[in-house]
């Protein structure tokens, strides 16, 4: 059957673009129109992403592509652009979509008063049309493009707020240590398409093509190890992770949108999407894995010794990240990778905004200054507890369920990565139970409520006030997040896995694996069970790492100096490189044409001065030319009388 609503599926994108002109053109005009103007757009783009996705649930509906628009002919080669709707896509684009919506709606209460908000929404607005064209896009190319658009939107994201050199800064970054492997991607679609028959880069294909083992496997290899450097660099994997925690200085909606399920989710989609590629190659899924694994533990230790609430976040993020690579690279299918991606666009989407309905209440982002908070914001702790949960994959919650199902499939076929996926589990239960206790349990503590907000409106400081609930505009995305952090996880249990079923077309088998479950949940319980020991109760000493073995302590908190590292072997070398060259340009290359230019002009001055109008020195001029040319004769006589 072909689906009736996928073929509007190019719908979905436009609206947040006209939104984004519209705002362009005359935000300041519209006032809060222009707010609402965008709250809207990513509503009707939720709602035809909402279509197709229930549209296509039954599982009868054949996938559309439409591949018209002739984009470049080069004899006998042309390219097509279009879009393509199939399950994987379609229930990206709820995702993207129905995050998106709820964080524009926060939005419109965290950056009320900000005098650039009709600027921040653009932005959203942008970024928005850029994600949802890269989910639809139909080739290779097609998606490269839209997915430097995000690369572009971020770096305008997380240097909102332009004015703080820590926002330039970490835009910057962003945007470079991402074009790294932006880079490998591009050269990977550049193999792609010298290897495929007749120079294919759709998706239809590229599946026909590596299905069928049409291609060498060492290129095969190649092509996919050059698509993951792609993916490593949006998905924040290691070691081109660095730019994810220093996103962090944007605004914390921001951080929610790019952390949650679109920019980062974005690397995890493009592996799942050229999956028959990576299928095709056992070592590129062994790098897959194995990379993922380390990155998922590597992020979650450095996570237990930060203090900034977003930092927390992020490499939670990013260790989570590494949790959907390690599934993917584990080879069964992408299944359980896109299920984790799912739940934790949730509940990660639901911990960043509870972190700004906190930093909005107490204008800092050191939790050792919060505490007590529970009292004084019972929604935003309620909601935060959720997600904490969720997290550290407690049953039932969301992420029980998605990361039961990774671990399921690693303990079947690879057993170390399964130890790295526990023992990241338990350090993920710990910092978050952290987190959570001193952020809302205890007394307050510090000068939260006199501090700058750090985080809000750049560096305008704040009255002296007691932290109180944030208005509905924000609480009320955070209950709908809460719900979803729930109740996502029952679309793909042990007894049912439906969601597996409907994204792959195959049939797994359902089957609870009571060793990995019961593994996962205890590691989940010590690590909320320490924290709880060390940081509500405290009968165990809070800086026993600290105290104990400070190395230990200094190592995570400045997070293996991989920063540090990176300046000392690429950065300050590169920046002497430049410097030499620049040394060259300005005073050997341009130095020889300066004195070039010098000498022409010092002549022609020479020339003007000589040429002055003055007969008598035209005279003396005229027999100082005669005496010097009666010189000459006479001396060339002279020389051959001799």
């Amino acid at each position: 059957m072909v689906s009736d609503y996928s073929q509007y599926a190019w719908l979905i994108p436009l609206f947040p673009l006209l939104a984004f002109l519209a705002l362009t053109a005359m935000g300041r005009q519209l006032k809060d129109f222009g707010i609402y103007l965008s709250i809207f757009a990513m509503l009707a783009s939720f709602i035809v992403a909402l279509l197709i996705f229930v549209e296509r649930l039954g599982g009868k509906v054949e996938d559309y592509t439409w591949d018209k628009l002739h984009w470049l002919q080069i004899g006998d080669f042309t390219l097509n652009m279009g879009f393509e709707v199939n399950n994987l896509n379609a229930l990206m684009l709820v995702i993207v979509t129905l995050v998106s919506l709820l964080v524009n709606i926060y939005s419109k209460g965290y950056m009320k008063g900000d005098e650039r908000i009709h600027v921040f929404f653009s932005y959203i607005a942008l970024f928005s049309f850029s994600m949802l064209g890269l989910v639809i896009s139909e080739n290779m190319l097609e998606l490269y493009i839209f997915w430097e658009l995000v690369g572009v939107c971020s770096f305008l994201l997380v240097g909102f707020w332009y004015f703080k050199p820590e926002a330039k800064a970490a835009a910057k970054k962003a945007f470079i240590v991402t074009r790294i492997g932006d880079v490998g991607l591009f050269i990977g679609i550049l193999l792609l398409f010298w290897y495929m028959p007749g120079h294919a880069l759709d998706f239809s294909s590229i599946h026909n093509a590596f299905s069928s083992g049409k291609i060498d496997p060492t290129i095969v290899t190649w092509i996919a190890i050059l698509i993951f450097i792609g993916a490593i660099g949006k998905s924040g994997q290691f070691p081109l992770h660095t730019w994810l925690p220093d996103a962090m200085e944007g605004p914390t909606p921001i951080s929610a949108l790019i952390h949650a399920a679109t920019m980062v989710a974005a690397g995890v989609y493009l592996v799942s999407r050229t999956f028959d590629i990576f299928q095709a190659s056992p070592d590129a899924l062994l790098v897959v894995a194995y990379v993922g694994g380390f990155t998922a533990i590597f992020a979650a230790t450095i996570g237990i010794a930060q203090n900034d609430i977003k930092r927390i976040l992020a490499f939670s993020t990013v260790s989570q990240l590494g949790y959907m690579m390690m599934a993917l690279g584990i080879g069964v299918s992408f299944a359980s990778g896109m299920f984790h991606l799912f739940t934790h666009a949730f509940f990660k989407a639901l911990l960043f905004l509870g972190a700004g309905s906190v930093i909005h209440a107490v204008h800092t982002q050191d939790i050792n200054e919060m505490g007590g908070l529970s009292r004084k914001m019972k929604i935003t702790t309620w909601t935060f507890a959720i997600g904490t949960l969720a997290l550290a994959g407690i049953f039932p919650f969301a992420g029980f369920w998605s990361k039961d199902l990774i671990l399921t499939e690693a303990y079947e076929h690879n057993q170390l990565l399964f130890w790295v996926g526990v023992i990241a589990a338990f350090f993920t239960a710990f910092y978050m139970s952290r987190l959570f206790f001193l952020v809302f349990m205890g007394t307050p503590r510090g000068k939260a409520t006199a501090a700058v907000d750090h985080d809000n409106h750049g560096d305008h400081a704040h009255a002296k006030q007691e932290p109180h609930e944030s208005p509905a505009s924000m609480t009320a995305p955070l209950i709908i997040l809460a719900v979803l952090a729930v109740v996502a996880g029952f679309v793909n249990t042990p007894l049912n896995e439906w969601l597996s079923h409907w994204l792959t077309g195959e049939n797994h088998a359902s089957s609870a694996n009571w060793t990995v479950i019961i593994l996962s949940t205890l590691a989940g319980l010590l690590g909320i069970g320490l924290g709880y020991l060390m940081y509500l109760k405290r009968s165990i000493p809070r800086d026993v790492i600290s105290g104990k073995v400070p190395w230990l302590y200094t190592l995570l908190n400045r997070k293996y100096f991989i920063d540090e590292i990176y300046d000392g072997i690429i950065v300050k070398p590169l920046r002497g490189i430049g410097f030499i060259l620049e040394f060259i340009d300005v005073y050997i290359i341009d130095g020889l044409v300066r004195l070039v230019a010098f000498t022409v002009v010092s002549l022609g001055r020479l020339g003007s001065r000589l040429q002055n109008g003055q007969m008598q020195a035209y005279g003396v001029i005229m027999i100082l030319g005669m005496l010097i040319l009666a010189l000459a004769i006479a001396g060339r006589r002279f020389i051959h009388a001799e």
